[in-house]
């Protein structure tokens, strides 16, 4: 009896080291970026395939960047009809939309485009008149969703590209829960959805937040740690123009105007239940400034920001708000 009872614990012992968790590591390109998915599986399974097709997925609803899209098709008014992906991302614009008070608006994307910072190159000259005549047709409060159908002006144009990639982010973290795994990072382009911990480590996951380098290197001097939760960061350190006077514009546009924020922001970081959510709200605030951040940071805790900042004597500031992690 005591060798049959110590034969068993064995193979209980031998059973749990071969279910022990395998940190699964994938990389590539996707979204004009990079991501990099690590999870950790007792099976040890490899989910590319499935990424790569939900990634198609998701482009092929949202994308601007590809011609044939169900939003570029939309906006040259060849369908009306969108998918659930479109659905998502479309009533969560909604919301933030509305909380912002018309300053994140889906519509500006044409906008966006005649300054050279959307998804089509040179399409207008940026004079008054031109900008004047694209921002009639600016304003998300008049373009609806109605069974699936989209309802718009033939000249209004969409545009998610300040969202989508959050909700792409999400659309992976929810297809990795599905499998059962709560231990992952899925990153992309530096926004990520965070679950559990790092199980090597044996303690939360922690990520950076970039330093505001014009030069394009990239560096960061912020670690913070997240445990089930997404962290979006808007930079304008990157994409900007610069007037004659040395004056820099963000790549945010002023949806009331029609034309680029002049900002002292460098970089807004955001953390929410969701990327979805963090990645609409990091464009906004960029656009926004800090103090009406800190006022609408009153009646949403759910949120936590982090700016990066220039003070009056071009001195680098940083303000951590709504408790975001130091």
């Amino acid at each position: 009896m005591k060798k049959l009872i110590f034969t068993l614990v064995l193979t209980s012992i031998f059973c749990c080291a071969e279910k022990e968790p395998k940190n699964v590591k994938l990389s590539g390109p996707i979204f004009g970026t990079s991501f990099n998915i690590q999870y950790y599986s007792d099976d040890n399974i490899n989910y590319q395939k499935q990424f790569d097709s939900l990634f198609n997925v998701v482009n092929q609803s949202l994308s601007t960047y590809i011609s044939d899209s169900d939003i570029s098709r939309l906006n040259r008014n060849e369908i009306t009809e969108v998918d659930h992906h479109f659905e998502n991302v479309f009533k969560a614009s909604k919301l933030i939309y509305r909380y912002t008070e018309g300053v994140f608006d889906p519509t500006i994307g044409n906008v966006v485009n005649a300054w050279n910072f959307g998804a089509e190159k040179n399409k207008f000259l940026t004079d008054s008149m031109t900008i004047d005549s694209l921002m009639q047709y600016v304003g998300f409060n008049r373009v609806g969703l109605v069974d699936n159908n989209i309802k718009k002006s033939k000249g209004s144009y969409l545009e998610f590209n300040a969202i989508a990639k959050g909700y792409g982010i999400d659309v992976i973290a929810d297809y990795i829960e599905s499998k059962g795994i709560n231990n992952y990072v899925v990153d992309i382009g530096g926004d990520m959805r965070i679950s559990g911990i790092n199980l090597e480590k044996k303690k939360d996951w922690t990520v950076g937040i970039d330093d505001p380098n014009f030069d394009g290197t990239q560096s960061y001097s912020k670690v913070v740690s997240l445990n089930d939760e997404a962290m979006a960061t808007s930079g304008t350190y990157r994409k900007y123009k610069t007037d004659e006077n040395g004056n820099r514009y963000a790549h945010i546009i002023n949806t009331k105007t029609g034309y680029p924020t002049k900002t002292n922001i460098l970089s807004v970081s955001v953390i929410a239940p969701d990327c979805m959510t963090a990645d609409g709200y990091a464009t906004a605030f960029q656009a926004m400034g800090i103090e009406k951040v800190k006022w609408f940071l009153n009646s949403h805790p759910e949120l936590k920001v982090y700016f990066i900042y220039e003070d009056e004597n071009k001195a680098l500031k940083t303000l951590s708000l709504n408790n975001f992690p130091e």
